[in-house]
C-alpha cells in the first residue's frame, strides 16, 4: 500500500514539473524566439534522471499545447500588439495629413508657378514690344535727322541763291535807273528836236477805282438768287476733249440740252457755216450751256497779235485763248445771244458783268460789236465800246488818232481808247508799273493800273 502511494506521488511530482516545464518553454519561445523571427535558438534540457519503476508513459517534446487556450499573457500580448498598431495608424494618419497638406501646396504652388510663368510671357512680350518701338522711335529720329539736315542744307544754299539774286536785282535795278536816265535824256532831245504839236498823241489814263461801282439803275434788276449764281469758282474742270457720238453742235446750249453735263471741250457747227469749231462749254454755272470765248488765267499765250490771228483764233482751248472773230460772229448770228463777262482780282474775289444781248457785224464793218443793257457787280466797262469795230496792231480802226492796240498791247473793240482792255498783258500781282495802261483791266473794278487774274468771257442764247 506505501509502494502505491509513493509511486503515486512520484508521478504526480513529475507531471506537475513537466506541465510547469512545458509553460515555462512556451513563454520562452513566444518571447524570445518569435515565429517571424528569423533567427531561431534552440535550447536543450538535461533532466535528471528518474528511478520510476513501474509504466511511465511519457512524451519527449512535452504536453501538447491546448491551442484553444487564451492565456493572459496572450492577451496581453495582443493588447500590446494593437496598441503599437494604433499608434502606428495614428502616425500614418498624421504623416498622410501632412503629405495631405503638402500635395495641396504642391497644387498651390504649381498654380502659383503657372500664373507667375504667364505673367513672365507677358512681361516679356510687353519688353520686347518696348524694346521694339524704342528701336523703331530710334530710327524715326534718325529719318528725321537726316530730313532736318537735308533741309539745313537746302537753306543754306536757298540762302546762298537768294544772295545771288539780290546781287543780280541789285545789278538789274541799278541798269533800270541808267536806261530811266538814258529814256529821260532822250525824251528831251525828242522835246527838243520837235515842236509841242507834232508830238504824237497819248491815250488818256483811266482813273484808279478803289471800290466797285454798279450801275445804280440796272442794280435793281439783279436778285439775290441770280447773283449768288454768279460768283462761281473759276477753275471748273478744264481738261480734255469730250468725245460724243452725237453733234457737232451748233452751240453749246444745244450741247446742255442733249444731256451732257459735263464741263469741257465740245465740237460746234455754226448754221450756215462749214467750219467745224473747237470750243470749251461750261456746264457748272448759271444751268450751264455757256459757249467760252475768250479765257485769260496765267499769261502763258501772247495776245499782242495782228488782225488775222485774232480772225481766226488762237491759243489752247483748255487753257487761255480767244476763239476767233470769225468763229463768234458765226456763233452769235444764229439766234438772240447774251454775254457774261466774269473777273477774278488777287485776292480771290470774284465779280461778273452781264450784257442782256451781244452779236457782231461781219468783217466789212470791223466785227463791230453790238451790246445790250449791263448788269452785275463789277461795274459796267463795257458800254462805252458798244458799236465799236475790232482793233488791232496792223488794223487801226478805234476813234483815237494814234493807234490804241500799240498803247494797250492786245486787240480789242477800242473807243479812244477805251475803259476796258481784257487782251491786255497778264501782269502777276495786281498793280503794276508801265508807261500806258495795257495790262487786262476793267476800268470800274480796279482801275487802269490793276492787272485781273482772270477773265472768262462767254456767250448763250437768251432765255
Amino acid at each position: 500500500m506505501r509502494g502505491v502511494t509513493w509511486i503515486t506521488g512520484v508521478l504526480l511530482s513529475l507531471f506537475l514539473f513537466d506541465k510547469s516545464y512545458s509553460n515555462e518553454l512556451l513563454q520562452t519561445r513566444y518571447r524570445r524566439a518569435p515565429a517571424e523571427d528569423p533567427k531561431k535558438c534552440s535550447y536543450t534540457f538535461l533532466v535528471p534522471q528518474q528511478k520510476i519503476t513501474g509504466p511511465i508513459c511519457a512524451s519527449a517534446t512535452g504536453p501538447e499545447p491546448d491551442k484553444d487556450r487564451v492565456t493572459r499573457m496572450d492577451i496581453a500580448d495582443v493588447r500590446e500588439v494593437l496598441s503599437k498598431q494604433r499608434r502606428e495608424i495614428e502616425m500614418l494618419q498624421l504623416v498622410a495629413d501632412v503629405d495631405g497638406n503638402l500635395v495641396n501646396e504642391m497644387k498651390l504652388l504649381r498654380k502659383e508657378s503657372r500664373n507667375m510663368n504667364s505673367r513672365v510671357t507677358q512681361l516679356y512680350m510687353q519688353l520686347l514690344h518696348e524694346i521694339i518701338r524704342k528701336r523703331d522711335n530710334s530710327l524715326e529720329l534718325a529719318q528725321l535727322e537726316n530730313r532736318v539736315l537735308n533741309v539745313t542744307t537746302e537753306m543754306l544754299r536757298l540762302a546762298s541763291k537768294y544772295k545771288d539774286l539780290e546781287m543780280r536785282f541789285a545789278s538789274l535795278a541799278s541798269t533800270v535807273n541808267n536806261q530811266s536816265v538814258l529814256i529821260a535824256a532822250l525824251e528831251e532831245r525828242c522835246l527838243r528836236g520837235y515842236g509841242r504839236q507834232d508830238l504824237p498823241a497819248v491815250p488818256p489814263l483811266v482813273q484808279l477805282k478803289l471800290k466797285v461801282k454798279g450801275n445804280k439803275k440796272n442794280k435793281r434788276k439783279v436778285t439775290k438768287g441770280r447773283e449768288s449764281r454768279r460768283r462761281p469758282e473759276l477753275e471748273s474742270g478744264y481738261g480734255n476733249f469730250i468725245k460724243t457720238e452725237e453733234g457737232p453742235f451748233k452751240d453749246c446750249s444745244q450741247v446742255r440740252h442733249a444731256g451732257h453735263t459735263t464741263s469741257g471741250m465740245y465740237l460746234l457747227k455754226a448754221e450756215g457755216s462749214d467750219r467745224l469749231i473747237q470750243a470749251w462749254c461750261e456746264h457748272k454755272l448759271d444751268n450751264g450751256g455757256w459757249t467760252v470765248i475768250q479765257r485769260r488765267k496765267d499769261g502763258s499765250v501772247n495776245f499782242f497779235r495782228n488782225w488775222e490771228n485774232y480772225k481766226k483764233g488762237f491759243g489752247n482751248i483748255d487753257g487761255e485763248h480767244w476763239l476767233g472773230l470769225e468763229n463768234i460772229y458765226n456763233l452769235a448770228k444764229q439766234g438772240d445771244y447774251k454775254l457774261l463777262v466774269e473777273l477774278e482780282d488777287w485776292v480771290g474775289k470774284k465779280v461778273y458783268a452781264e450784257y442782256s444781248s451781244f452779236h457782231l457785224e461781219p468783217e466789212s464793218e470791223g466785227f463791230r460789236v453790238r451790246l445790250g443793257t449791263y448788269q452785275g457787280n463789277a461795274g459796267d466797262s463795257l458800254t462805252s465800246h458798244n458799236g465799236k469795230p475790232f482793233t488791232t496792231l496792223d488794223r487801226d480802226k478805234d476813234a483815237f488818232t494814234g493807234n490804241c492796240a500799240h498803247f494797250h498791247k492786245g486787240g480789242w473793240w477800242y473807243n479812244a481808247c477805251g475803259q476796258t482792255n481784257l487782251n491786255g498783258v497778264w501782269y502777276s500781282g495786281g498793280v503794276y508799273r508801265s508807261k500806258f495802261q495795257d495790262g487786262i483791266f476793267w476800268a470800274e473794278y480796279g482801275g487802269g493800273f490793276y492787272s485781273l487774274k482772270s477773265v472768262r468771257m462767254m456767250i448763250r442764247p437768251i432765255d
